[in-house]
């Protein structure tokens, strides 16, 4: 009997947890490549939202034709990849978010919130958190990632102890890690809808030489390793393990593809599942 297709699963949070009793484990013994709930947050507000971060100065308008802002990637929020190596900073940093956050959505629904909520229904009895160190200071809770024309992710994972190798924070004692991403605003609104594409493939130290050398795709082909599309559009959430390897296209054109994203720390005997960005 052949093996079942390795696609993402469409749910419902109402019917999830009898459909996967155990979504987390099974995200972590890749099951199931994404969980994808549709319309988990209200296209109208990411519009509206998107606006507040024009008129605010936190994004640039993609019709300003200046060319005095030439990032292909703007964050709202705090990165612990690119802050990580200073920990003081990256926890300042991380204050100045929260703060942000607490009145950014004024008037609209709080996206951050979505996702929390949905991944507490994932967790079940574990308890989901915004990740902490010992001493209590928390990290940011999640970050909007905003890329421009031609900005694209090359086959790679995200975690902090596999990839990062950053022991000194608390989230290292984590075994899995996993991400959610909140869509806002695809690329374009005809055609290519793609935020990932995702290989059936967890990433070993023996995988990491085919990463560096940018012979993924031919290591994947030669192994028959499948992979699948996540397609979305906005409003649409859905949750992954980032040790598969994985990539995001290329954005054409010149609308920016714009997520709110979170990292998120898991181990069966943890009773706390802890989020970051």
């Amino acid at each position: 009997m052949p093996a079942a297709p390795w696609t993402p699963v469409e749910t419902k949070l109402q019917t999830l947890r009898s459909q996967y009793p155990d979504p987390l484990r099974a995200l972590a013994e890749t099951q199931v490549p994404a969980f994808v709930l549709r319309r988990a947050f209200d296209p109208a507000h990411c519009q509206g939202l998107i606006r507040r971060f024009i008129d605010q100065g936190l994004i640039r308008d993609p019709q300003d034709t200046s060319g005095k802002d030439t990032r292909s990637r703007i964050d709202i929020g705090t990165s612990l990849g690119n802050l990580g190596a200073d920990q003081e900073r990256f926890l300042q940093h991380a204050a100045g978010t929260r703060q942000l956050f607490s009145t950014l959505f004024a008037g609209f629904d709080d996206p951050v919130q979505t996702i929390y909520a949905a991944l507490q229904t994932l967790a079940g009895e574990h308890q989901v958190l915004v990740a902490r160190e010992p001493d209590g200071r928390q990290y940011g809770p999640a970050i909007f990632r905003i890329h421009y024309t031609g900005h694209t992710y090359r086959p790679h994972i995200d975690h902090v102890v596999l990839r990062e190798e950053r022991f000194n924070y608390a989230v290292s004692r984590y075994l899995h890690q996993f991400a959610g991403v909140l869509c806002f605003q695809n690329a374009t609104h005809q055609g290519e809808s793609t935020q990932a594409i995702l290989h059936q493939c967890l990433w070993t130290p023996q995988i990491q030489p085919h990463i560096a050398d940018n012979t993924f795709h031919q290591y994947a082909a030669e192994n028959n390793i499948a992979h699948c599309r996540v397609d979305l559009e906005p409003g649409d959430l859905y949750f992954f393990n980032t040790r598969c390897i994985h990539e995001v296209p290329a954005v054409p054109g010149d609308l920016p593809r714009i997520v709110l994203a979170v990292f998120i720390g898991y181990s069966p005997e943890q009773p706390e599942v802890f989020v970051w960005s």
